[in-house]
């Protein structure tokens, strides 16, 4: 398709999703306009330079677009109505709200454009000082960037900055290893930054006693841990989180080619840690050259679609359904879990059968020398079917475990 032809002469640099369309900038600085299938729809030539990052207004019919040589252009798709300007250093984030309203981040400054009365455009500094802003999250009335320093939020309906969350793992370098941020709802920010997860949620008010020069809403941080790879992206599903990984360190009996590979997980975020749910290694095109900052993930909220945005390829990952889950847990030899997965949904589940699942847990079971657990799960899976008891008890006995195998029936 169109993305094939494009990053074999270019790399993509950044990609937005919007539910009708894709707009992919690459490190020639040009921007494409694409279907969901990944067909050309327009073409921008913007820049000669990076594009650092595309944004869409809700409609989908206004662009914001910035790249390294200091453009910034928010233009309609449909219309003529637009802003344009340069800038002397390199624009690394835009997130236009609507062609009224948006902002643009400097290396060293937040600004904030809005249209007058008298539809002339004003300018506010929201931030600066702390180094390169790097991202910017924008939802309802609520702002989220990172620097250097950390990650800030501010309400621009109060004009106050909430918070101040300082970054973890501070040996690591920004550029190489930057923060990644998403809103998982209008008050619940996720972010990563190097192999730290922190769920931070923002309180609507703060008790008026509190008050006096205080904003007047705070933030918990209601989950907090530490993760085995550096984080390339993060997506919400439901209450669970979607992460993109880059792997930092490997068993030695691991292939190097595996080794290099991006993870996509799904993980159920916990007070002070995470449950892996799913798994998987990701296979792009030149993957052994890429480095964690070379990895973004994007998502499209009303399909559960997930995107992966690497150099010279672009994945599509879609949530599992009951059987993609419960191969996942036989592979991982969560026969149990699997079994009890298989029961919930056996009304759902196409390629699986529960007594089928039941049967490799009788037989994991056995190989591990746990008889007497066998044993009572053969009550339960084989009900009355009479031939699968005559093997069970022929098996227990050429093994020696007669007497175990007499107490299941």
């Amino acid at each position: 398709n169109g993305v094939t032809e494009i990053l074999q002469k270019d790399a993509a640099s950044c990609m937005t999703v919007h539910d009708k369309f894709l707009a992919l900038g690459t490190h020639f600085g040009k921007v494409f306009l694409l279907d969901i299938q990944g067909n050309v729809t327009q073409k921008f030539e913007i820049s000669s330079v990076k594009i650092n990052q595309i944004s869409l207004d809700e409609s989908g019919e206004h662009v914001g677009i910035c790249s390294e040589d200091g453009k910034v252009q928010v233009f309609g798709l449909y219309t003529r109505e637009g802003f344009h300007e340069n800038f002397d250093c390199p624009i690394k984030v835009i997130r236009p709200f609507s062609l009224k309203i948006f902002k643009v981040f400097l290396s060293v400054q937040l600004l904030l454009y809005e249209k007058n009365w008298f539809n002339r455009w004003k300018t506010a500094v929201l931030h600066e000082g702390e180094g390169t802003i790097t991202n910017i999250q924008w939802r309802a009335n609520l702002i989220a960037w990172a620097n250097n320093v950390g990650v800030k939020i501010y309400d621009i309906s109060t004009k106050q900055r909430i918070t101040n969350v300082l970054r973890d793992n501070v040996s690591l370098r920004p550029d190489m290893y930057p923060c990644s941020l998403c809103w998982k709802d209008d008050t619940t920010l996720i972010v990563g930054w190097g192999s730290s997860i922190k769920v931070i949620c923002v309180v609507k008010e703060r008790n008026p006693t509190e008050m006096r020069d205080l904003p007047s809403r705070y933030v918990e941080i209601v989950s907090a841990f530490e993760t085995e790879f550096f984080i390339c992206g993060l997506a919400p599903l439901a209450d669970q989180l979607v992460t993109l990984y880059f792997v930092k360190e490997s068993p030695e009996n691991m292939d190097d080619d595996f080794r290099a590979r991006p993870r996509l997980d799904i993980i159920q975020p916990l007070p002070e840690g995470c449950e892996e749910i799913s798994s998987d290694a990701l296979t792009v095109r030149n993957f052994q050259d890429n480095e964690c900052r070379d990895y973004r993930l994007e998502h499209s909220e009303g399909e559960s679609l997930f995107y992966i945005i690497s150099p010279k390829d672009i994945v599509v990952a879609k949530e599992r359904d009951q059987d993609d889950h419960i191969d996942w847990l036989l592979e991982k030899k969560k026969y149990e879990e699997a079994l009890m997965a298989a029961e919930i949904s056996f009304k759902n589940i196409k390629r699986h059968d529960v007594k089928k699942i039941g049967m490799s847990y009788i037989n994991h079971l056995v190989e591990t020398g746990d008889y007497d657990n066998a044993a009572r799960k053969c009550q339960k899976v084989l009900g009355k079917n009479m031939e699968l008891w005559e093997n069970e008890v022929y098996r227990f006995k050429t093994i020696g475990q007669l007497k175990v195998g007499v107490t299941m029936s």
